[in-house]
Parts: structure tokens; sequence; C-alpha cells
């Protein structure tokens, strides 16, 4: 029996789309890992799924998986290309995606772009988490990260350079993050724009990580470094992030691209 997808990036950071609106599929953290392979699978940065919403409003429930099998609660390139999928399927210019870190509305815009309004950044040390009580504006770490959650935990540095970048996989990993963290790495270069690079967690160094532009931002506006509309360049292309001081939301614009739709076997691999 195949199954349908749909392959679609934001920025390249890529995802591999898999419909569960109306059949349950048989997706374990084994066989999640082994579709998101370069070489044995389709290849992904994040596999999603789609199920029927539950809460009031929203158009699709909406689960996350890096390429390890693990579970994130969030993705904003992800959420733009689901976005922009419902746009396809339904004609709804403003679809409401429920996630587990809660409900995202969209819209998109005549020119293609999509925009997600990611909720509130969450600051507290509990809500990121950490390990244990820190001021997440300043870690006890080399460099002194900001950490903040956007549905998933993240920690940026503020750099010169990013010949740090490779230190990624041992800092997603330290026991200050329980859960581990996704690390950006972000380059000031006024008070509208960044640079960044972000290792995600379970994934390594993608293209574009839309939730850690925003947490950037937010880290960035924290310290005082930008404004609280800052355009992000990060490898794959650029975002607009804005963190609203009206209702402390943040809101991303972005694209989002259909690469191929195709069907897989997915009792040709393991479970």
């Amino acid at each position: 029996m195949l199954t349908s997808f749909h392959k679609m990036h934001g920025l390249g950071n890529d995802f591999v789309i898999l419909d569960e609106r109306t059949a349950h599929l048989a997706l374990t953290p084994v066989r999640i890992a082994a579709l998101a392979h370069r070489k044995r699978g389709i290849g992904c940065d994040q596999l999603v799924t789609l199920r029927p919403a539950c809460a009031e409003g929203a158009d699709v429930f909406v689960r996350f998986f890096n390429p390890d099998g693990s579970e994130a609660g969030a993705c904003g390139n992800a959420s733009r290309c689901v976005a922009d999928l419902v746009f396809r399927q339904t004609g709804n210019r403003a679809p409401v995606l429920q996630t587990r870190a809660g409900v995202l509305p969209a819209s998109i815009a005549p020119d293609g772009l999509v925009t997600v309004d990611m909720g509130q950044p969450r600051l507290s040390w509990q809500d990121v988490p950490l390990a244990q009580a820190h001021d997440t504006l300043s870690l006890p770490l080399p460099g002194a990260p900001a950490a903040a959650s956007m549905g998933n935990p993240h920690a940026t540095f503020f750099v010169s350079d990013f010949s740090g970048v490779e230190q990624g996989y041992a800092l997603e990993h330290n026991p200050i993050f329980p859960e581990r963290a996704n690390i950006g790495f972000a380059k000031i270069e006024g008070p509208n724009r960044m640079r960044l690079k972000v290792h995600e967690r379970g994934a390594g160094v993608t293209e574009a990580c839309g939730s850690g532009a925003c947490a950037a931002v937010v880290n960035a506006v924290r310290r005082g470094l930008v404004e609280r509309v800052c355009e992000v360049e990060l490898d794959g292309g650029q975002l607009r992030i804005e963190w609203s001081a009206q209702t402390n939301h943040v809101l991303m614009t972005g694209p989002a691209t259909l690469s191929f739709e195709g069907t897989v076997a997915l009792a040709d691999y393991p479970a």
C-alpha cells in the first residue's frame, strides 16, 4: 500500500508532510528516522504529520518530528509550509494550526509569503526548560547565551563570527538543557538586521530555523541589541520577525515552497 506525501521547504529547511486526517499511519520513531534519512529514505530536516484538529477554530493538528525520530513541540518553517498546504487544498488564506505548543493563526499574502503567529515567548527557566534556576538572559555557559522557548527550547549566542557553530552538538546536549536545545549563533548587523545560523536539536545545522529566528530576535530585543521588527538572514534566505509590544506575540513572515509530491510504501521501512 502506498501513502502520499508532500515534500516542502521553507528557505531550504525541508520537510516530509504525511496526512493522517483520514487514516492513522504506522509511524514509530524508528520509521520516522528511516524516512528522514538522506540516503535511504525520502530525506528531510523534519517529518510532519497532519491530524484532525480538536481545538476550537483550528483547521488541522500538526506534529513535528526530528530526523532522529524524537518529537519537537514547534517548528516555524514547517508551520508556514503546512499553512501554505492548507491554503492550496482549501483556498483558505487564514488557516489556524493546532500544535503541541499552542494554536498558531496564519495568513497567506497575495505574493505568497506566509505569516504565522508563533505566540508568546516563554522566558522563565522552568519554561525553556533549564535543569535548574538560572537567569535566562545570561546562562552560565561560555559566551553567556540567552535562552527562550518558542514551544521548543532555544539558546542564542551573540557572536562576531560563526567559528563556534561546530560546537552546536555539544551545546545541544549540555546538562543545563534537560530536553536538549536548539543552539543559535547570531551576528547583529544593525538595529533591524541580524545574521543567524542554527544547530537544530536532533538535526544539526540547517539552512533555516523559523523558531530559532523568533527566539534570536526575542533574545536580542531583551539584550537591547535590535528593535522589535528585525530581518533575519539565514543560509537559506530571509525571514521577517516582529515581537509585538502590544500582544507580546511573535510574528514570523517568509516563503513556503512545494518541492514535489510522491508516494511511499511505509511498510518497506523498519518499524
